[in-house]
């Protein structure tokens, strides 16, 4: 049987729902969900393989306006996801779709999608009635230029794997890119970056509002002790620092024990982690530092 395979990243503003959607695909956390915004910062590949289908998804940043050079890196991450891919997934919130503000993101993103299979997935319609479901895929339809219009709700997995078919259906046949085992191409190192990542955003929240990077400094594997991890949290201020480290350590000590659980859980083994918060002011805007580390496995950054 001819195989089948190709590119396809997962864009669309913040919030929309393309963690949650890779996840879905996937049938496993690959890529980190929580209810603030631009949560993802790196491109994380999701590899689905099945059958003679192997789909390498990109879950990108969400498209928003640079405002620092962070978020420069980020639009690049963009770009540079679409060069060679074969289908674009566009993911809309459309508990919260209005023309003209898809209009200003379809447009200014025109000039990547061009050359490219565009499908514009609709999520969250378990939130919507079905009329208004018919009435935005009529507007879409009638005001926009896209391959396939695709319905889905990513939390309820509905049309999930239609939407998957529907992908087949456009690529090329090629032989896989990456062994049939492989679900994603990313390192042990980043995913546990992101998994202390998730636990701070979930623990404090507005507190500490976009300035916090996650950097796995030291990553051991043991075969007669627990494996070794040794974290860093910078944020920006010292007020900030303050905040994660709590009374008497009681918050990074928190922080740590769940941190070391979901590593844990993730990687199907035992390990000892160290954390530590440090302060680098403006590290955002520090162009030697976004250099240095951000491309950097296993580091990873909330915004």
């Amino acid at each position: 049987m001819q195989k089948k395979s190709g590119f396809v990243p997962i864009l669309g503003a913040p919030n929309a729902g393309k963690s949650t959607l890779l996840n879905a695909i996937l049938g496993q956390k690959l890529s980190i969900v929580t209810a603030k915004p631009q949560t993802t910062r790196n491109r994380i590949t999701g590899i689905y393989t099945k059958d003679n289908v192997q789909i390498v998804f990109v879950d990108t940043p969400g498209i928003l306006d640079p405002k620092y050079k962070l978020h420069q890196f980020m639009k690049r991450e963009i770009e540079s996801s679409v060069i060679d891919s074969d289908v674009i997934l566009l993911v809309i919130d459309s508990s919260k779709y209005h023309r003209d503000a898809f209009a200003k993101m379809y447009n200014e993103n025109l000039q990547s999608f061009e050359g490219h299979k565009l499908f514009c997935v609709l999520n969250k319609i378990d939130m919507l009635r079905k009329e208004e479901v018919l009435l935005m895929i009529s507007d879409i339809t009638k005001n926009f230029t896209v391959d396939e219009i695709v319905p889905v709700s990513a939390a309820k997995g509905f049309n999930v794997k239609e939407l998957v078919d529907t992908i087949v259906k456009y690529l090329p046949d090629s032989e896989f890119y990456f062994d049939e085992a492989s679900v994603t191409s990313q390192p042990e190192k980043f995913f546990a970056a992101e998994l202390i990542r998730k636990r701070i955003l979930n623990f404090y929240k507005d507190e500490i509002p976009f300035s916090v990077y996650v950097d796995i400094e030291e990553f051991i594997e043991r075969s007669s002790a627990k494996d070794y991890l040794r974290a860093s949290i910078i944020v920006e201020r010292d007020t900030q620092k303050a905040i994660i480290i709590g009374a008497n350590g009681a918050g990074i000590k928190q922080l740590g024990e769940s941190s070391r659980r979901d590593i844990e859980e993730f990687l199907g083994r035992k390990v000892y982690l160290e954390l530590f918060v440090k302060t680098k002011k403006d590290w955002k805007n520090d162009e030697d530092f976004l250099k240095r580390n951000f491309n950097k496995l296993g580091t990873s950054s909330t915004e």
